[in-house]
């Protein structure tokens, strides 16, 4: 393995920052963020890379050394503090996708009662100044790899294989493109994913971006917890049909088949590690602005000393994303999806010294690319559970429904 320089990191607690969207960088955000608390993250003090079945394990093998080598001067001793880094990961094991943890040059964090400023191998001092938003501007998504008819036919032929007993689930997704004006500012689409969706993890690393519902893991001083979303409806136009649509999807067969695949999947990979795991007795109902999901919360004791990244690497990917078994799960939607996922529906969070982290599931999340010389091109990605009782064409309204929260922050209002 090779050497990593000795990263010198000292927290120090300042005064609150405001809000944090401005406070990010223009050219490349940093930012894990829900209800208004997280942190921001300023440069790039050390890059790591990973590719490959083996992504997992060769970053938490390579963090070990990182925190190692390093000085941590940090008094506050709080979640979030001291030596961190941001990541993302992709999806599958044989995506061109690279899959990174990012240690920013500055952190800036806030939770519920402080506020504080991390450095690292930097003499900055106080706080950054926040910078208005650039220009508004709107762009319309597009059709990518595979257009409507091409998914409604990949999820008769899905749901083809299912009734014949080759697997019980398997979660299709489609893409989606526009070009963004030249110079657009993508802290404007950030902010408005962090305004319209305030219960959601906002995040954006190495240009991937989102506002995930669903906790993937969480361990904090040895404590495990975690959230399984897996079935979902459209909100209702007015009161009584929004409790409609949210009835109906708690007394749902199909849906609850669904949500129990991925329970299920969850509760067996944490086992390995918290013997005393355990699910909420039964899934709620989670109210996002655009959907209702079918959600289980999860909790339990560390009794192997692992890590956040550990635990990560245990649970990708989950039945919610790929499906049951998982292994069939993922040959089908490699030969079903026409494109490579990236990190949609991988891990995104972040990673502190101690091992501790968070870490969601990175849905409705899109993808911004800047080429040599162009405007700056987004990819967003939106899925569906497939199973025996899925009729294709609400499925396609359904990956509708998920590319809502991309549509509104890039486009009109």
């Amino acid at each position: 393995m090779p050497e990593f320089p000795a990263l010198k990191v000292v927290t120090t607690e300042t005064a609150d920052p405001g809000a944090l969207v401005p406070l990010l960088d223009r050219e490349h955000p940093l930012l894990w963020s829900r209800r208004g608390f997280g942190l921001v993250g300023l440069g790039e003090a050390l890059r790591l890379e990973f590719t490959g079945p083996d992504r997992f394990a060769d970053a938490a093998a390579t963090w070990l050394s990182v925190v190692s080598a390093a000085t941590i001067t940090d008094p506050l001793a709080r979640t979030g503090t001291g030596l961190i880094a941001l990541g993302s990961f992709a999806f599958s094991d044989h995506s061109a996708e690279k899959s990174v943890l990012i240690v920013p040059s500055v952190i800036i964090g806030r939770d519920h009662d402080r506020c504080w400023v991390t450095t690292v191998d930097s003499t900055f001092a106080g706080l950054p100044p926040a910078t208005p938003l650039g220009e508004p501007f709107s762009v319309v998504l597009d059709q990518g790899s595979l257009d409507r008819a091409g998914y409604v036919a990949a999820v008769a032929t899905a749901v083809s294989r299912i009734q014949h007993h080759e697997l019980s689930k398997v979660v299709l997704a489609r893409d989606a493109t526009a070009t963004l004006p030249a110079g657009a500012d993508i802290r404007r689409i950030i902010d408005s994913l962090a305004t319209r969706y305030p219960d959601c993890w906002t995040f954006c690393v190495d240009g991937f971006l989102g506002a995930s519902p669903e906790t993937l893991v969480t361990v904090d001083r040895g404590s495990v917890t975690a959230r399984v979303l897996a079935g979902s409806a459209a909100r209702g136009t007015d009161a009584e049909s929004d409790q409609a649509a949210a009835t109906a999807l708690a007394t749902s067969a199909k849906d609850q088949d669904e949500h129990q695949f991925a329970v299920q999947n969850v509760l067996a990979s944490l086992r390995l590690h918290s013997a005393d795991v355990t699910a909420s007795e039964m899934p709620f109902t989670l109210k996002l602005p655009n959907l209702w999901h079918l959600a289980s919360d999860i909790e339990g004791e560390l009794t192997d000393g692992s890590t956040s990244l550990d635990l990560v690497r245990a649970l990708h990917p989950t039945a919610a994303v790929a499906g049951t078994p998982t292994a069939k799960a993922l040959e089908v939607i490699a030969e079903l999806e026409p494109f490579d996922r990236g990190r949609y529906a991988g891990p995104v969070g972040w990673l502190g010294a101690d091992g501790d982290g968070e870490w969601a599931v990175a849905l409705r999340s899109a993808q911004v690319r800047t080429p040599h010389l162009s405007p700056p091109v987004i990819t967003a990605f939106a899925g569906a559970g497939i199973v025996a009782e899925s009729v294709p064409q609400r499925e396609l309204l359904e990956t509708r429904m998920k590319f809502r929260p991309i549509v509104e922050a890039i486009g009109p209002g």
